[in-house]
């Protein structure tokens, strides 16, 4: 399994959970196109004005396909901020409580 990991800072509180509320409301008929995520998380911190999305692949395949198409989009509208990162990692652990 690998996670692909974005960052965001500089946002608005509002403008954010505005951006939150329409990635949700996208996201309810499943990921997008060319996007063969497993899971998705999207964590923010309202106060500080930084969120993060998690999007887990089951192959590096699916990840090279993720990347490549999200790369290519922008959240909607300009709520998350600026993207100061993006990252890839292999999942080495997995607990559920």
């Amino acid at each position: 399994m690998y996670a692909r990991v974005v960052r965001w800072e500089g946002a608005d509180a509002e403008a954010m959970k505005g951006s939150v509320e329409r990635i949700r409301a996208d996201a309810e008929s499943g990921p997008p196109e060319g996007v063969p995520a497993k899971k998705l998380w999207i964590l923010h911190d309202l106060e500080g004005g930084k969120a993060m999305a998690i999007t887990l692949f089951e192959t590096a395949e699916d990840y090279r396909q993720g990347d490549e198409t999200l790369n290519s989009m922008s959240p909607p509208g300009d709520g998350m901020g600026r993207r100061v990162g993006v990252d890839k990692y292999e999942l080495a652990i997995e607990l559920e409580a």
